[in-house]
């Protein structure tokens, strides 16, 4: 069942215009409409599955967060990938947290390797995860209850000095609600690291309707460095900076050549991803998918 916004989610307007019609290449092969806000510009997939009835376009072993699977070229090199990430991900945060407790709650876990990369190097770490399977794969890797959403009970308030969400921002039907719980959660002295897939990437210009990040219906919105520090300024937060993720350049364009052409083409696709890299470093790091780093505004 779809459901449309009738208001932009960053600025609250109620004028869109037509912007893409893309395919879920990964699920059902159907057709989806992104629009585009006439007043700040933000994208977001419209109309969309509801929350209830989101969870069937998850249901694929393609799908590598939930399913982890290595079948395929594709997702070998994303799991090499991924382990080299997880080591840049952890000096990450232990450079943000400084002298605070090492609290960290990871928001869509997915298969929880992350969350034990942090366990091994001394944190103390919680989880959410709503795919029931997924969730039940991540306690099995780390040991812990992995809740099935950020609004239980038994995540306090100001709890955690780091609060990670990777790849996940664009996944939440309640975006203004998750933002707010974001803010009673996180200490206030502590720091929000929210990676999205950018909108202004490079590869947008070659590959148009068939740029793999924006793998419609489950991306519902698609967030740009102009986008977000609004919509976190309007719950209070501050923007501080954006990091690349360079490996998502070479990932996104393998996986937007075979989209494109309906093969894979490996060495293509390894120059795009090089391409978009280096246009990056000229254009205000507007790589494929940008790391935010968050924090609450000061009290005035």
């Amino acid at each position: 069942m779809l459901e449309t916004l009738t208001q932009c989610p960053v600025c609250g307007t109620n004028e869109f215009k037509n912007f893409l019609t893309c395919q879920d290449y990964t699920v059902t092969q159907e057709q989806f409409a992104i629009v585009q806000c006439t007043n700040c510009g933000f994208k977001f997939t419209n109309p969309r599955p509801n929350e209830a009835h989101i969870g069937r376009y998850y249901q694929s072993e393609d799908y590598i967060s939930h399913s982890n699977t290595k079948k395929g070229l594709i997702n070998r090199v994303y799991h090499v990938v991924r382990n080299r990430a997880l080591k840049g991900k952890l000096k990450l945060v232990n450079q943000l947290v400084g002298q605070q407790p090492k609290q960290l709650l990871d928001i869509g876990c997915g298969t929880g390797f992350f969350l034990d990369t942090c366990k091994a190097n001394g944190w103390e770490i919680s989880g959410s995860e709503p795919d029931p399977k997924t969730r039940d794969f991540a306690a099995q890797q780390v040991g812990i209850e992995i809740q099935p959403d950020i609004f239980t009970e038994k995540f306090q308030p100001q709890q955690f000095s780091v609060i990670t969400m990777w790849h996940v921002l664009e996944h939440v039907h309640q975006l203004d609600r998750t933002i707010e719980r974001l803010q009673a959660l996180l200490h206030d002295q502590g720091t929000l690291v929210v990676a999205v897939p950018n909108a202004n990437a490079h590869e947008t210009q070659n590959f148009e309707a068939t740029w793999a990040a924006y793998d419609v219906p489950r991306h519902l919105y698609h967030f740009t460095p102009e986008t977000m520090t609004p919509l976190f300024e309007r719950h209070g937060f501050r923007v501080e900076k954006h990091l690349p993720m360079y490996f998502d350049s070479y990932y996104i364009s393998m996986l937007s050549q075979k989209y494109k052409t309906g093969k894979n083409n490996y060495p293509k696709a390894f120059l795009q991803g090089w391409k978009s890299n280096q246009w990056a470093k000229k254009h205000n790091n507007n790589y494929s998918s940008v790391i935010y780093i968050i924090r609450k505004a000061p009290r005035s």
